[in-house]
C-alpha cells in the first residue's frame, strides 16, 4: 500500500478536470493508495476556489470523500518550523503550507503527490508530469 498526502497543487488539477488532475484521479482510485490531505491545504484550495468563484461545497465534499484529512498538533507545529527553516534555507520558495504536506507525509510513511515545482528535489514527493 502507497500512501500519499496530497497537496493543494495536485487537488486543484483534479478539480479543474485537467489532464494532470486524471493522473491524481487514477492515484485516488487505486484501491492500493492510501489518501491522505492536511487540513491546511483544504484551507488553501478552499481560499483559491472561493476566489475563482467556484463551487467551494463541491471541492470540499470531493477532498473529505476522497481522502482523510491529516490534522496538526503543538508538536507538529515546532517539528514543521525546524523543516521548513532547513529547507527554506536551500530553496527561498519552499512555502509553510508545503513544509506542513512534507511533514506529514514523512509522519505517514507516504509521499507528497503533487506537480508543484517546489517539490521537484525533494526525495517523498511523487511528482505529477
Amino acid at each position: 500500500m502507497t500512501r500519499f498526502v496530497v497537496d493543494s497543487w495536485a487537488w486543484l488539477e483534479y478539480l479543474e478536470g485537467s489532464i494532470l488532475g486524471e493522473k491524481v484521479r487514477e492515484s485516488i482510485a487505486d484501491e492500493k493508495n492510501e489518501i491522505f490531505t492536511h487540513v491546511l491545504s483544504l484551507v488553501e484550495i478552499m481560499s483559491k476556489v472561493r476566489r475563482k468563484e467556484k463551487d467551494t461545497n463541491a471541492a470540499w465534499r470531493a477532498i473529505v470523500t476522497n481522502s482523510r484529512i491529516f490534522t496538526i498538533s503543538e508538536v507538529d507545529s515546532k517539528e514543521v518550523g525546524l523543516l521548513h527553516a532547513e529547507i527554506r534555507a536551500k530553496q527561498p520558495s519552499f512555502g509553510l503550507a508545503d513544509a506542513f504536506v512534507l511533514s506529514a507525509a514523512r509522519k505517514l510513511g507516504g509521499k507528497v503527490l503533487t506537480g508543484d515545482p517546489d517539490f521537484a528535489h525533494i526525495e517523498d514527493a511523487a511528482m505529477l508530469s
